[in-house]
């Protein structure tokens, strides 16, 4: 996976502005027609809240798209994280490739 130096926009930015705006949806309306509470909603959008496959699911169904597109853009937002959180960097790179062990003789 290709990652990049500027982060990638969030679920909840796509969520607002690339489907609710244009559908004139408010959270309350969404927390709806999804039957999430409107807490979660509002997290989502701001960004306080990762997408779930559940969540996925639902926000499929409701904007008729596929849960792996929810999905990978959280993916997505989450690897960038991992790599550019320095205290989490340092945790992943400590990790060392298994090698194999020589064969012994018998």
């Amino acid at each position: 996976m290709l990652m990049t130096a500027r982060k990638p926009i969030g679920v909840g930015e796509i969520l607002v502005e690339e489907f609710m705006e244009p559908l004139g949806l408010s959270q309350t309306r969404l927390a709806q027609v999804t039957g999430l509470p409107r807490k979660h909603i509002n997290e989502l959008c701001g960004g306080r809240r990762a997408v779930t496959a559940d969540t996925a699911l639902i926000l499929a169904r409701v904007f008729g798209n596929s849960a792996e597109f929810w999905l990978n853009t959280q993916r997505r937002n989450d690897l960038w994280e991992a790599l550019h959180t320095p205290k989490r960097l340092h945790r992943i790179e400590r990790a060392q490739p298994i090698t194999p062990e020589p064969l012994q003789a018998a």
